[in-house]
């Protein structure tokens, strides 16, 4: 990467290294300070009452702090996009990045934290210690297998939402585009046999999800074949995932388990061949979402397909966890959550699938990130669903 710029004046013609000069966030005062009695009561003596009723009743805090409405957005630098473990401060212009996408999508604020750090009993301290300063948190870029027990453990330590986004906004959005497409063809979810390349975080998370939903059948591989029961040398978040999955018992590649296939969704930066996607069933349908690179082109997967769908904002039917995130943040602070649930993400994917309607097409399953009924819909959603469960404080 750095091999591309041999020159500081280089990073000034590059329209990218332009926009991130001196950041993409700032904080802003939500009231005045334009004389003593403004800033009497913005700061001393005035805020020490506040701080005495806080210290007196902790519930205040959330009215007269800004804690019950900010989302914390945590990283390690471990597993940043394509680019692998690059370390926190090369982070960070990702973890500002999502903050932005907080804002501007559901007006959420957050604050991005790079953790210079990467044990996990040190993580789970340094955010259990943090957390009394948000309301919720939200992990990011953490590598697989330790971001499973990172986000477990915070959900059980903390009274917060705590949320895994390379999981979770990963399988929402493409359990909603799903949906739709089982729709386009006319099949229920139930009647559809999916193939999932790919037992990493997002991998794993998206399974989850499908079988929630009441997938009929699914089967995931990793680097060494299809995961089944008995399989040696499976940690146990893939031990729990062969006793969860194919149910037909399937053995071998990836290639071997789409003959037949009902749905193939690539999360793992491998390559299909188009041999392979031809012996998929009629009316297929591809998520190839690895980027930048899908494992299958999306124009040689129509060819065999009825729906695709990829990572990219190139091509249509963008599986984009900014469809997920902000929104389901947003519906859980607005109702002080103390946890977001499966039941909430499932009416978050039911709420996205349903933005499409009467448009949905093959080239159509999903909506875009710039569709303004998106975050209304799921904000709704996911407050609702919080109440229905009992999760909620307010």
């Amino acid at each position: 990467m750095a091999a591309q710029f041999t020159s500081p004046s280089d990073y000034d013609n590059d329209p990218a290294f332009v926009l991130h000069r001196g950041g993409k966030l700032e904080v802003r005062s939500t009231v005045p300070v334009r004389d003593a009695d403004d800033l009497s009561l913005a700061y001393t003596p005035g805020v020490a009452r506040v701080c005495t009723a806080i210290a007196e009743r902790p519930e205040l805090a959330h009215d007269y702090t800004w804690t019950s409405k900010v989302v914390a957005v945590v990283t390690d630098g471990t597993a940043v996009l394509g680019l692998g473990d690059i370390g926190p401060a090369a982070s960070m212009p990702v973890m500002e990045g999502k903050a932005l996408l907080f804002k501007q999508f559901a007006d959420v604020d957050s604050v991005p934290i790079a953790l210079d750090c990467t044990d996990t009993e040190a993580i789970i301290e340094t955010v259990i210690r943090l957390a009394p300063s948000f309301g919720g948190i939200n992990l990011e870029d953490i590598s697989a297998p330790r971001c499973f027990e990172i986000e477990d453990r915070l959900r059980a330590a903390l009274d917060i939402p705590v949320f895994h986004d390379d999981q979770h906004g990963t399988a929402i959005v493409a359990l909603a585009a799903l949906r739709n497409a089982a729709r386009l063809i006319g099949k229920p979810l139930s009647d559809l046999r999916a193939v999932v390349a790919g037992a990493g975080a997002s991998g794993v998370a998206v399974t989850r999800i499908l079988l929630n939903a009441g997938i009929g059948d699914i089967a995931v591989s990793d680097s060494k074949g299809l995961i089944y029961a008995g399989r040696d040398g499976l940690n146990p978040i893939k031990q729990r995932l062969a006793a969860d999955t194919n149910r037909a018992g399937l053995k071998g590649s990836t290639e071997e388990a789409l003959r037949g296939a009902d749905v193939f969704i690539g999360l793992s930066g491998s390559t299909v061949q188009e041999s392979c996607v031809a012996t998929m069933s009629d009316d297929a349908i591809v998520f190839a979402l690895s980027n930048p690179t899908p494992e299958v082109h999306p124009e040689v997967a129509r060819r065999h397909a009825k729906v695709v769908a990829t990572g990219r904002s190139d091509f249509p039917n963008q599986i984009n966890n900014v469809l997920a995130f902000p929104g389901i943040f947003r519906g859980a602070l607005d109702v002080r959550a103390h946890s977001i649930t499966e039941g909430m993400k499932l009416a978050a994917a039911d709420a996205l699938a349903d933005v499409v309607g009467d448009d949905l097409s093959a080239e159509y399953v999903i909506p875009s990130p710039f569709d303004e009924r998106v975050a209304p819909a799921v904000v709704a959603a996911v407050a609702a669903q919080a109440r229905a469960e009992g999760v909620n404080r307010i």
